[in-house]
This record gives C-alpha cells, structure tokens and sequence, in this order.
C-alpha cells in the first residue's frame, strides 16, 4: 500500500481564515490526489508552522478527514525542519494503528 502528501504552503494569519481556506482549497486536493487509487491507504498532510493557535483546527480538519476517508489513514505534521518532516513522513508510512492525528515537528 501506499502513502500520499499534500503540502500546505501558506496559511491565513487568523485560525478561523485559514480553517476556511483549508477546507475550500486543499481538501479537494486531497481527494483529487487519493482520486479513488485503491494502492493508497494513507493521506499524510503537512502544514507551515501556524504556531498553538493554529493546532486546533488543524488537529479538527484531520480528524475530520480521518473518519471520511476511511479506511485511509489521515495524519498531519506541523511546522519543521525539511529532514524531520521526511522522517517523520516515512515514518507514518509504515505506523498502520496510525491515524488521525498532528504531530508537531
């Protein structure tokens, strides 16, 4: 099976703005990218660092999407060096009991 990334690249200054955004632009790109390929079972989506006042939403969204998609595992990293969110990305890719959740890098 196999894993997909969405990459966010920006977020709106204010949570409530950029839970707004999240949901009108990247989750149907999310769904564009799983399009309906049953060799993919996971979903990992990295956010920018937004900061604390950005997690709720994010860990929400998720969560949200968690229970949509599955049997896709759905799972969040937030902020982070390049090296961390590869390892961290790698990492989910092989954690199946994994979902659901935003890991702060």
């Amino acid at each position: 099976m196999g894993q997909v990334l969405l990459q966010v690249t920006r977020l709106a200054d204010t949570p409530t703005e950029a839970a707004a955004r999240f949901y009108a632009e990247e989750v149907p790109r999310a769904q564009e990218l799983l399009g309906g390929d049953e060799t993919l079972d996971a979903l990992a989506i990295v956010f920018p660092d937004g900061g604390k006042a950005h997690l709720a939403w994010q860990l929400a969204a998720v969560q949200s999407l968690a229970r949509e998609l599955a049997p896709v595992r759905v799972n969040g990293l937030a902020g982070g060096a390049p090296d961390a969110i590869d390892e961290a990305v790698e990492w989910l890719a092989h954690a199946p009991g994994v979902t659901g959740q935003v890991l702060t890098l």
